[in-house]
């Protein structure tokens, strides 16, 4: 029987994703520092505060953000374990129904605000069309999520960034597949004085051949996509009913192109 792995788009093993949260001016320039390096990140808004003239407003989200995601961070940005669960689902479809007028996209991203959550609410998330929610935190590693209502992050910005992007580039076992993902908020770098940090660290990061770059909710669409596959018993063919390409390695040999709605020999 066939070995089959799955793999990235392109063939790719290892993959590195952003996520930003609050949307405040300094977003701007940080949107500026991944499109320079050729980074995906996403962006967690509220929909809620966007007359704060510290955030960016939303005749200018579609171009700022273009390329990269826009998802949830709640309507009002409340410690939402306090409240009760029917404010809950309206912070949060409230902040969709907001975002996807503004981005003409479905928005299907969270990540939780002051990193509040309960059970409950992880339960009710996928019944108002969120497929994954990011935790505060950091497990300094590269592995994929368990859980993506409960997916916590490689690291903070703060948080021995280039050590570990060292490490990620560091990968090359091909049987296995690696996540380097990063949070925090732009409006850090200003406080802290260090825009110097993730300068140095995407233009590391950037143009390297055997890592996919992309938003949270692509890989998750990824991952997702390789689920669905439909593989005969023996590994011989498969079948992609996807709407988009799948990527396999076949016998720990070259990648192998699965393309939507078609079947092929392996």
């Amino acid at each position: 029987m066939n070995k089959v792995y799955c793999c990235f788009p392109g063939g790719k093993h290892k993959v590195l994703t952003m996520s930003y949260d609050d949307g405040k001016q300094q977003d701007r320039r940080l949107v500026d520092i991944f499109n320079q390096n050729g980074i995906k990140g996403t962006f967690h808004l509220n929909s809620g505060i966007f007359h704060d003239p510290e955030r960016i407003k939303p005749e200018e989200m579609p171009q700022l953000y273009a390329g990269h995601e826009v998802a949830c961070h709640t309507v009002t940005h409340p410690t939402i374990a306090r409240c009760p669960m029917p404010e809950v689902v309206s912070e949060v479809l409230d902040d969709r129904k907001a975002l996807e007028a503004i981005m003409h996209y479905p928005v299907r991203g969270l990540s939780y605000p002051n990193g509040s959550l309960s059970q409950d609410i992880v339960d009710m998330l996928p019944h108002t069309g969120i497929r994954y929610s990011r935790v505060v935190g950091n497990t300094d590693g590269f592995e994929l999520p368990e859980d993506p209502y409960r997916w916590m992050a490689t690291c903070h910005h703060n948080h021995r960034l280039m050590e570990l992007g060292e490490q990620f580039l560091s990968l090359h076992k091909q049987q296995y597949l690696y996540l380097m993902y990063v949070w925090g908020h732009s409006y850090e770098f200003d406080l802290m004085g260090n825009w110097q940090l993730m300068e140095d660290f995407c233009r590391m990061m950037g143009g390297k051949e055997d890592i996919w770059y992309c938003t949270n909710i692509q890989l998750m669409d990824c991952l997702d996509d390789f689920k669905r596959l439909q593989f005969a018993a023996d590994n011989s063919f498969v079948y992609n009913p996807n709407a988009r390409d799948c990527w396999i390695r076949v016998r720990n040999t070259d990648s192998v192109c699965t393309p939507a709605g078609q079947t092929i020999s392996l």
